[in-house]
């Protein structure tokens, strides 16, 4: 088939939303689909469209739905989206009504879903390759935050939390990703003054991320909106236990019944957790085997089979 994947985000954005472009343009090639990517529909004929992000790919999603009534039209919902845009903007609500088939990335997106939405809602899990892992720093227990400094990431509060960290912690906090906005900036350099243990190490490769991700302890993700980070898939292709807010599209991605969860916004409980995921070897244990579980879902055959089961629901009538 020839497929237009339409992502919001280019290459020199290097987002969520990119990496999931990419790894899917992957999968679909080595099944045998021509696959397109654009910002925007170029209005080119293809076979079925692909599109993330219901808001910011409306022009290209009316176009295609207009042009192209009856060829399959898959939207994918990201966390913005699927939180916040398809709740009030008319763009957003407009897409969900013209898509074939809505893919969610983590099992609690559904719940976001009137009923007839759901019924053609799919399933796939984002997924990253095994990371093969280093050996952890001897005397500083590693703790990672990964992610642009924006507000649905909440990215300050791994920072607060240091605060309320015993003295002789070795827990030291690291947050990578760029700022933007200048306010994120300087907030972030007022934080790294004040809070010594948490260090903002700004926009980094991600080939750098790996290979932090690959020696440190642990993972925090205290967003207040997700529609299934990739980072989590990261994490535990890393063998990296997480700490997560409390929201749906996190625990869609670990679980219901997993232990690392604090409240949204709530620095003290936090503080508790990485104390505790530093000094009590069987709460870490339990981490690390709830994520190593969950893993299994967020393999690359994993993705890439559900992916392609969904645009295979399409191939015979197109044929």
């Amino acid at each position: 088939m020839r497929i237009a994947l339409i992502t919001p985000y280019g290459r020199e954005h290097r987002n969520g939303n990119w990496h999931t472009a990419a790894r899917w343009t992957r999968f679909l090639r080595e099944a045998g689909h021509t696959v397109r990517v654009q910002v925007e529909w170029d209005g080119r004929p293809a076979d079925l469209m692909l599109a993330l992000h219901a808001r910011r790919s409306y022009a290209s999603i009316r176009a295609f739905a207009e042009k192209f009534p009856s060829r399959p039209l898959v939207l994918t919902l990201t966390g913005t989206d699927l939180y916040r845009d398809i709740h009030e903007d008319s763009d957003a609500q407009q897409a969900l009504e013209w898509a074939h088939r809505i893919i969610v990335l983590q099992e609690r997106g559904p719940d976001e879903l009137a009923a007839h939405l759901v019924l053609k809602t799919r399933v796939v899990y984002q997924s990253a390759p095994d990371i093969v892992r280093l050996p952890p720093p001897a005397n500083t227990f590693e703790v990672l935050s990964i992610g642009h400094l924006r507000p649905e990431k909440d990215p300050f509060r791994a920072a607060l939390a240091t605060a309320y960290l015993p003295a002789h912690s070795r827990i030291k906090i690291t947050h990578l990703g760029s700022a933007l906005s200048e306010e994120m900036a300087e907030t972030a350099e007022l934080a790294q003054n004040k809070l010594p243990r948490w260090i903002w190490a700004g926009n980094v490769t991600h080939k750098s991320v790996l290979k932090r991700l690959s020696r440190a302890h642990l993972l925090v993700i205290s967003s207040v909106m997700e529609g299934g980070a990739n980072v989590i898939c990261e994490a535990l292709a890393a063998d990296v236990p997480v700490l997560a807010s409390d929201i749906p599209g996190n625990i869609g991605m670990l679980g219901e019944d997993y232990p690392g969860y604090f409240p949204v916004g709530d620095e003290h409980q936090l503080a508790k957790l990485l104390w505790t995921a530093e000094n009590d070897l069987d709460f870490y244990a339990n981490l690390s085997n709830h994520a190593r579980n969950r893993r299994s879902l967020m393999r690359p055959e994993m993705e890439a089979s559900r992916l392609r089961q969904v645009v295979a629901e399409f191939e015979q009538t197109t044929a």
